[in-house]
């Protein structure tokens, strides 16, 4: 009987060795904290984008009673590919294969599409500067908002040393912005960022309004292709 005890202090001694080493054998998970510019890619639609395989929109500024021309772009970012399509010319081309030929397309196709997609921008950029998050007035509502700064190096890029003053709400949705061609102290362009819509998950800003409302940058034909979409 006594041997029979002993043997079961030490089978129930050796379960519990093995459930203590099952527990601690399990990794701790850590959450990380995102960035601001993540919090604001995020907030804007981030996770869908690698699902995405087109793009199309087309870009233009209206002023006064006058609508723009636009240009009509077809995006592949898969396969850096991207399609222009003007009132005078189609131009098809490999982002990765830029020459001379297709620079100027380049230029424009960069510049539309960093308005387009701003939020997701903050992320990719990874050569320029984020400033800490501040609180500060907009340039066109006059209403406290949280504002950040992009800065682009002074080397290098379509439009070195500009600089970006980014508004955005608690939300992390972007509300207003100012643009400092070269980083000057002197605002260049202030735009609002309205008409938010969706598009599969991501949230693209439709309109981008001058003080006063007579000038807007603005999208039209917007859409967006997932991988698991026909």
């Amino acid at each position: 009987m006594k041997s029979f005890y002993i043997s079961m202090v030490c089978l129930c001694f050796l379960l519990s060795c093995k459930s203590d080493k099952k527990q601690t054998a399990e990794p701790v998970q850590v959450k990380q904290e995102l960035t601001t510019a993540q919090k604001i890619a995020h907030a804007h639609g981030f996770e869908h984008w690698p699902k995405v395989s087109k793009v199309q929109f087309t870009f233009q500024v209206d002023k006064d009673t006058v609508k723009g021309k636009g240009r009509a772009w077809t995006w592949y970012p898969k396969e850096h590919r991207v399609i222009l399509k003007t009132a005078q010319d189609t131009v098809d081309y490999v982002r990765k294969e830029v020459d001379s030929t297709y620079k100027a397309a380049d230029q424009a196709f960069i510049n539309d599409k960093f308005w387009l997609f701003i939020p997701f921008q903050l992320v990719w950029d990874t050569t320029a500067e984020l400033s800490e998050p501040k609180t500060a007035t907009a340039p066109i509502s006059k209403t406290p908002l949280n504002m950040i700064t992009l800065t682009y190096p002074e080397v290098g890029g379509y439009t070195p040393g500009d600089a970006y003053d980014i508004y955005y709400n608690n939300d992390y949705i972007i509300k207003e912005w100012t643009f400092r061609k070269g980083n000057s102290k002197e605002p260049t362009l202030s735009t609002t960022f309205e008409t938010l819509q969706d598009y599969e998950g991501i949230k693209i800003a439709k309109d981008h309004k001058q003080e006063g409302g007579l000038w807007n940058l603005n999208f039209t034909d917007v859409s967006i292709t997932l991988d698991n979409k026909n």
